[in-house]
């Protein structure tokens, strides 16, 4: 477990996590929620899927829609929004916001964190379109998605626009080879 003072945003707690892990030799590195919407029964099937793969993302909508106890204004939310960044930055997933990944270190290794800039949900874009464009094995499992029974999201209109701008970003550094 990896402690930090106060609430430093959601992109830099994966990124201490991150630099834990490769510190201490882990070669896969899991990431999913604390609150059980990822049910960690799932795990040997991203086991399973790395091993011809370099990063796993657990899919809410690689075989329809697989979301529980969304607000039908929260899924079609994320629905567009993965629509969104692949139309924008060419990425073929069907969902890029998704938290239940493992990577392979040589993944993590090969990206900045230093120049990860998402604090956000966009984090996940950010990270899922940075292995792809150095041409990481990325590969979608379908998993099931259990929206939390106690808490808040913290969904929020600074999120969404930040997401929105962060694919452009990411589209326009990519172009421009300034990507890190």
């Amino acid at each position: 477990l990896v402690e930090r003072e106060g609430k430093l945003g959601l992109g830099t707690a994966y990124v201490a996590g991150f630099r834990f892990a490769l510190k201490n030799g882990y070669d896969f590195i899991f990431e999913m929620d604390a609150d059980f919407s990822h049910d960690p029964r799932e795990i040997p099937n991203f086991l399973n899927a790395i091993a011809e793969s370099d990063l796993v993302i657990g899919s809410r909508y690689i075989k329809g829609v697989n979301v529980v106890n969304w607000p039908l204004s929260r899924l079609l939310l994320s629905y567009f929004a993965n629509r969104y960044t692949s139309i924008v930055t060419g990425m073929p997933l069907k969902d890029s916001t998704g938290g239940f990944k493992c990577f392979r270190r040589e993944v993590l290794e090969a990206i900045n964190l230093e120049k990860v800039h998402s604090g956000g949900y966009s984090f996940q874009i950010e990270m899922n379109f940075k292995a792809w464009k150095k041409g990481f094995r990325v590969k979608e499992i379908p998993i099931i998605f259990i929206d939390r029974a106690v808490g808040k999201s913290k969904m929020s209109q600074e999120i969404i626009r930040e997401a929105v701008w962060m694919v452009w970003k990411l589209k326009i550094r990519s172009l421009f080879g300034w990507l890190n």
